[in-house]
């Protein structure tokens, strides 16, 4: 039957709907959570197909730089955002916790089966160029029963703006004063030696490319890439293994310094604790206080409730802590104070 003009375009405007409602919102930053933040937005997107999420794993600096730029709806950082960076973008910003996660040392020796053990002084020189052999006596103190190959090692560290590198170059700011003195912490640093890599990705694929390689990645991406993680040796002595359960155990000092009025900008490294990983982070969303386009407002609001809330859930699996529960009243409260136009959008957004 040949359908009427009016038919036709009552059909044409049914097809059309979808993508004219859908709200695409815009992301980029750390490649720390990239891992999750992928299984998120697809997971979300099933269920709301009105909203396509983009991500881009470019590092928390560039991140931070096109979040501050008001390229993308939100960015994604490992290391807070400095005061006067805030300060740049008139204060409008929210950092919003995500996730835990871990920076573990990460090495390539093929006939080195078991876990290997450092200590924060021994991974502050290797990353200083102090220890530059793999047989050293200060690596084969704290192994005693692994026999350690004559290798050179080579140093494999980010070569971008990164929140892994600020986790890493914190905790070894904060076990070496000498580090602190020379190199000190940062999204970059200049490294006194070895090779860069992109991203996490970038890193994870050196080490494995390179023999006697050491460098530092998130948890995650080790577990993913079936690469070895060393245990390193916390403030109480003890040489613990990077796990849910020891990430957690790190966050839990944390949560002794903050209250309802936190802005959430807190290191967690070299925590006390027998039982705490030293190199532990949270990883932040970084939201507007305001907005000016109230669809995407909403619509940003309520995938990071549901991330907040039910994607929690999908963390473990993929090699990171939730976060405490004791946080969620303080992050919905962040949340509802977000606005576009001078309104909020919590109520249409998050229940």
């Amino acid at each position: 039957m040949k359908k009427t003009p009016l038919l036709a375009l009552a059909a044409a405007l049914a097809l059309a709907a979808p993508a004219a409602a859908q709200v695409k919102l815009n992301g980029a930053g750390a490649t720390f959570p990239n891992i999750i933040y992928q299984d998120w937005m697809l997971t979300y997107n099933q269920s709301h197909p009105d909203v396509q999420l983009n991500y881009q794993s470019i590092g928390s600096g560039g991140g931070i730089r096109q979040f501050s730029d008001g390229t993308v709806d939100f960015g994604a950082t490992d290391a807070p955002m400095k005061d006067s960076a805030i300060a740049a973008i008139n204060s409008n910003v929210l950092h919003i916790p995500t996730v835990l996660g871990g920076d573990v040392p990460t090495y390539n020796l093929p006939d080195v089966k078991a876990t290997l053990k450092f200590t924060p002084d021994v991974l502050a020189d290797i990353f200083l160029g102090k220890i530059t052999k793999w047989s050293d006596a200060r690596i084969a103190s704290a192994n005693a029963a692994v026999k350690l190959p004559d290798a050179d090692i080579v140093v494999v560290h980010r070569s971008d703006g990164s929140g892994t590198t600020f986790i890493w170059t914190d905790y070894l700011s904060k076990v070496s004063p000498e580090w602190e003195q020379k190199v000190g912490r940062g999204p970059s640093v200049n490294w006194p030696v070895g090779l860069g890599g992109k991203g996490n990705e970038g890193v994870t694929a050196t080490v494995k490319q390179t023999p006697g390689a050491i460098g530092y990645v998130e948890l995650g991406y080790a577990i993913a890439n079936q690469l070895p993680a060393g245990s390193v040796r916390n403030k109480a002595g003890k040489f613990v293994a990077a796990s849910l359960e020891s990430i957690t155990a790190a966050a839990a000092g944390a949560m002794k310094a903050m209250g309802p009025n936190t802005d959430f900008r807190v290191s967690i490294t070299n925590p006390d604790g027998d039982a705490a990983y030293p190199v532990a982070s949270f990883t932040w969303f970084l939201l507007h206080k305001q907005y000016d386009d109230a669809a995407k407002a909403s619509a940003l609001v309520k995938f990071v409730w549901w991330a907040e809330t039910q994607g929690q859930s999908r963390a473990a699996p993929l090699g990171y802590a939730p976060l405490p529960k004791q946080l969620s009243p303080w992050i919905e409260t962040r949340l509802k104070s977000i606005t576009a136009g001078g309104k909020s959008v919590w109520t249409t957004a998050a229940r």
